[in-house]
């Protein structure tokens, strides 16, 4: 069953990108996007348009490709997040990651510091580990134990926040505010290759390790006891596995922007199709991620142009709504 689940998600990813590069204001056909990957892969010399070339190769593709990474990455961010602190309200940015790297972009975009050397995307990543290694240490400050862990990133999170508003209010003029908001709320334009050689690897190696401790996970869900009565150490791989979660979120939050919804809704969508167990639950999550944010992102590209709606704002349109179907079924179950 569930091989024949993740078949299918990735027959359905394949099938969604390639649809959702055909979508836009350009007409581009299933055929074109055929001719088009298979002379870069250097398969074929099908004569093809230089414009259509360039929408599909150098626009719609690498945008596919990046809201399917951000998609499958967050979701998994938010199994081990929920397995971790046990905690069904948990999500990636628990940790503070996402108001982090906010601040850190706003620093850079509006005050300009280090904009030569970083970008809005490394000033993102720097800002975004800087807010984790914060709550990592007021959490051991604390006790080190999951409710403190949760309430060191809200406290983080809260601070973060503050700093943005303040350099946004004191230093930002309209069109900075504009630019800055519209990444705040997660943005997809203007992604490359370079972008998807970077979420793919961050992405696919976050995956990795998961499926390998797939069986802490597990433990993990249980709790600390248990899972110390296993034989597992606890502090050592809640470390390593937060600062998984940590790098897979900060790396994809620097080019995206702040995505919410994906890392809280797909784990529970996933749990309730295959169950809890972490070796089906990881890759059903991070398949559901991908093709949720490619059809996410294709819609909110399509249905308000030429101004795209900040793909954001369409995961929180349709995960909240998703959200309380999901949990009206398991209150019917129970």
């Amino acid at each position: 069953m569930g091989s024949l689940i993740t078949v299918g998600g990735v027959v359905a990813l394949t099938l969604s990108v390639l649809i959702a590069v055909t979508l836009g204001p350009a007409d581009v056909s299933l055929v074109n996007v055929r001719d088009v990957l298979l002379n870069h892969l250097g398969l074929t010399d099908i004569p093809v348009r230089a414009a259509k070339n360039a929408i599909v190769w150098e626009e719609r593709l690498p945008r596919a490709l990046v809201a399917a990474a951000c998609g499958a990455g967050l979701g998994i961010c938010g199994v081990i997040m929920q397995s971790l602190l046990r905690n069904p309200l948990a999500d990636p940015f628990v940790l503070g990651i996402s108001s982090g790297a906010s601040t850190g972009a706003v620093i850079v975009g509006v005050l300009g510091v280090g904009s030569a050397a970083l970008g809005l995307s490394g000033g993102a990543f720097i800002g975004a580990l800087i807010a984790f290694g914060l709550v990592l240490l007021l959490a051991r400050l604390s006790g080190g134990s999951n409710d403190r862990i949760i309430l060191a990133g809200v406290a983080s999170t809260q601070l973060f926040s503050a700093l943005t508003s303040f350099v946004i209010f004191a230093f930002a003029d309209s069109d900075e505010t504009r630019g800055v908001m519209f990444w705040l709320l997660g943005s997809l334009e203007g992604v490359r290759w370079d972008d998807v050689r970077l979420c793919a690897v961050v992405v696919l190696a976050g995956t990795a390790v998961c499926l390998y401790y797939a069986h802490v996970l597990d433990a993990f869900s249980f709790g600390d006891e248990v899972a110390a009565s296993l034989g597992i150490s606890v502090g050592k791989f809640r470390l390593m596995l937060l600062v998984c979660t940590a790098i897979i979120t900060a790396t994809l939050v620097s080019v995206a922007g702040a995505i919410g919804f994906v890392g809280l809704v797909l784990p529970h969508a996933a749990r309730f199709l295959l169950g809890p167990r972490h070796s089906r639950l990881v890759p059903a999550t991070a398949l559901l991620g991908a093709v949720f944010m490619v059809w996410v992102d294709a819609v909110s590209r399509v249905a308000f142009a030429p101004t795209p709606l900040p793909v954001g704002v369409g995961t929180a349109l349709v995960g909240v709504p998703a959200f309380i179907v999901i949990l009206s079924r398991r209150r019917r179950v129970r």
